[in-house]
């Protein structure tokens, strides 16, 4: 049996093909992540990766739709993001497969 904490992992993400991380794999990555109110993430999409997003918290804003505790958000490969939390918030985030370096900001790519 190993042992981490979450606090150890960067920005949440414990599964991926990435340093530090629980599992070491390129099938997925995954985050538990945790935003306070007001935080954004730029609009973003992935070449690769099909993106999804729990609500384990809280409320976000998503390309300009809000999601709440429950909801389950899946954005496709190409199918762009922004993220806003309206709420104190609380995610789980898996992208598969995992894909290093496949995160493209508005204008990149």
């Amino acid at each position: 049996m190993k042992k981490s904490k979450l606090a150890e992992m960067v920005k949440g993400w414990f599964v991926g093909n990435f340093s530090p991380t629980m599992l070491k794999t390129e099938a997925c990555e995954v985050a538990v992540k945790n935003y306070r109110a007001g935080d954004r993430e730029a609009w973003h999409y992935h070449k690769i990766a099909t993106e999804v997003t729990v609500i384990l918290s809280g409320v976000v804003e998503m390309n300009g739709e809000r999601h709440g505790t429950g909801d389950i958000i899946q954005i496709d490969p190409l199918e762009g993001t922004d993220f806003y939390a309206v709420t104190d918030t609380t995610t789980v985030v898996v992208k598969i497969p995992g894909a290093t370096h496949d995160k493209y900001l508005r204008g990149e790519g």
